[in-house]
């Protein structure tokens, strides 16, 4: 069951979320199911930790660095990605959190964008844990139905 944190934390953190794809999670999820290892419940509320640790690392690796980030090989790297994020940023503001959670090519860059940016913290956390139950709820449905498809 350690998986589950483990992978929605690597997806959901600043570089090593670009890497990993929710596919593995929802995989993960499903194995763990099929084999009677842990409910449906438990694999949410995993998820959800994982992907709120993962987030909040993004975002105070983000606080930390600052605008330096921008100059790292990483950020040069992909920053078409981050560009990205920035623009949904500046268009959608705190629900940008909410967006980028459910888009896999941005879900890692947006808590660190947000740190760099200045985003009170208080106000990121709240939006964020909030972001992150609807994100596993809809991770749930999904291991549900294919649990369901399948069984």
């Amino acid at each position: 069951m350690f998986l589950v944190p483990v992978f929605a934390f690597a997806e959901a953190c600043v570089g090593i979320g670009l890497l990993i794809s929710g596919a593995v999670l929802v995989a993960v999820g499903s194995v763990l199911l099929a084999n009677d290892v842990a409910s449906l419940g438990q694999i949410v509320i995993l998820a959800m930790a994982g992907a709120i640790l993962g987030d909040h690392v993004g975002f105070y690796t983000g606080r930390w660095v600052g605008p330096r980030f921008n100059g790292f090989a990483f950020a040069q790297k992909h920053r078409a990605k981050l560009q990205k994020s920035e623009a949904m940023i500046l268009k959608y503001g705190p629900y940008a959190i909410f967006i980028g959670r459910f888009i896999p090519a941005i879900r890692s860059l947006i808590p660190v964008m947000l740190g760099i940016s200045g985003f009170r913290a208080t106000r990121y956390s709240a939006l964020d844990v909030a972001a992150c139950m609807l994100w596993s709820v809809c991770l749930g449905a999904i291991l549900w139905a294919i649990e369901n498809m399948v069984g």
